[in-house]
């Protein structure tokens, strides 16, 4: 078995409620989880990042901070989120992780939409992870599919991985953006494809 899953970003901050929650944010932790009832066992591995910054932290200039009278631009600054040990950072509840085999925190003081960029809590990397399972091919699920699906994929493709994204199983800030990261990923080699699991 030479397939992983890799999961991103499924944080309240970014599901509906959340500091830059998404549109289907929700539905989308729910069919992760109700791929994973199904078909875990497909994948040899599974990982799931995390945005995961620093409290008071610009995080490398990624956070605008309103106590410093900054606004963010939505492009490369943002408003606080996925602040570690907060609500806003923890997996939503409707994500099942109980499958997960390597949790990924990324961004800690410095932005980081890539979960390539990111640490399992033993300090490896997603890529060393892919390389000593054998990892061939990658599913790609997650949020948001504009900004750290899209980012995650291309790295995926750099490392020479076959990546497959769930088109069903990703949600993005806007739609035509969403719809430009899909056309990218394509161009640049992702298959994109439904995951065939039944809707709720």
């Amino acid at each position: 078995m030479t397939r992983a899953l890799l999961i991103v970003d499924v944080q309240n901050d970014f599901t509906e409620g959340g500091a830059l929650g998404v549109a289907g944010g929700d539905a989308i932790a729910a069919g992760i989880t109700r791929l994973l009832a199904e078909r875990a066992g497909d994948y040899a591995v599974i990982v799931a990042s995390r945005d995961w910054h620093d409290p008071g932290s610009d995080n490398g200039g990624h956070i605008a901070l309103a106590e410093r009278g900054e606004t963010p631009d939505y492009v490369d600054s943002w408003p606080p989120h996925c602040i570690a040990g907060t609500e806003g950072a923890e997996y939503d509840p409707a994500l099942d992780t109980g499958a997960v085999t390597h949790h990924v925190k990324k961004g800690q003081g410095t932005p980081a939409y890539s979960m390539f960029q990111g640490v399992t809590d033993d300090g490896s990397t997603v890529a060393a992870v892919l390389a000593q399972r054998g990892i061939e091919t990658v599913d790609v699920v997650g949020i948001a599919t504009d900004h750290c699906v899209r980012a995650s994929a291309l790295d995926a493709i750099a490392l020479g991985q076959h990546v497959r994204v769930l088109t069903d199983l990703v949600a993005g800030v806007g739609p035509e953006s969403s719809e430009t990261a899909l056309a990218e990923l394509a161009h640049a080699g992702a298959v994109l494809a439904e995951s065939g699991v039944p809707a709720a």
